[in-house]
């Protein structure tokens, strides 16, 4: 079967903008599986490039729309997982329309930046990830945050406060030094803060919003996590 076959072949060469035929629509059709749609028409054009640069950032790998023979295996074991989720009565596409995702951990969203709350989580879950993804792409700015929730920009400390705030959580802006007495120490179940002196950032529902890290400056989503050592570790109670 043709379509097998380029599955089975995918990966065997690099692939970038202007090339064309199966191992293209491999890519295009597990780059859709896995929550990044673009046309499959075997084409690697300016659209496809885009949403491979998409995928890249989301996933911290370099950002250059040139699928490498590492990052194919990487993309095969994703849209894998995906298919079998699918067929396993996994994630619906409605619930990312509706803004959710299935089970308890959240997503990055289809466009790489903002993220899908889980639809099992608590309420101040939900509004906390809205809060965040309202300042996702904001620039990064020293102090940013502080004056006020709303802002231009942000560090880390702001972005931490506002997605907190946004959760009803925090009634006023704190510095990172301050968020290392904020709530009740230790992990939570679906908020945790992790803050030392110099930096703090936030895990929600899986994800981690910081301003630090590969894909850019300023707030974002990553999925990667990253070293907690040094850092005071706190949740919001019952959360």
């Amino acid at each position: 079967m043709p379509g097998a076959s380029a599955e089975a072949a995918f990966g065997d060469r690099v692939l970038r903008e202007g090339d064309r035929g199966r191992h293209v629509r491999v890519l295009q059709r597990w780059l859709t599986l896995t929550g990044f749609e673009t046309r499959v028409d075997g084409q690697f054009g300016r659209r496809t490039k885009v949403t491979l640069r998409r995928y890249e950032r989301a996933n911290e790998m370099r950002v250059d729309g040139v699928l490498s023979r590492v990052q194919a295996r990487g993309l095969r074991r994703r849209a894998i997982a995906a298919r079998a989720a699918a067929s396993a009565g996994g994630p619906e596409p409605a619930a990312a329309a509706q803004g959710v995702a299935p089970g308890d951990a959240a997503v990055l969203a289809a466009d790489g930046r903002t993220a899908l709350a889980p639809a099992s989580a608590p309420p101040q879950v939900h509004k906390a990830i809205a809060a965040a993804n309202r300042i996702v792409g904001k620039p990064y700015r020293y102090g940013g945050g502080h004056g006020s929730f709303e802002d231009s920009g942000y560090d880390c400390s702001g972005t931490v406060s506002y997605a907190l705030h946004g959760a009803g959580l925090l009634d006023a802006p704190r510095d990172s030094s301050g968020l290392k007495t904020f709530g009740r120490s230790g992990a939570g179940r679906w908020i945790t803060v992790y803050a030392n002196s110099g930096h703090t950032y936030v895990v929600i529902a899986g994800l981690r919003l910081d301003t630090s890290g590969t894909g850019g400056v300023g707030p974002r989503w990553q999925a990667a996590r990253r070293s907690s050592s040094g850092y005071v570790v706190r949740h919001p109670p019952e959360l």
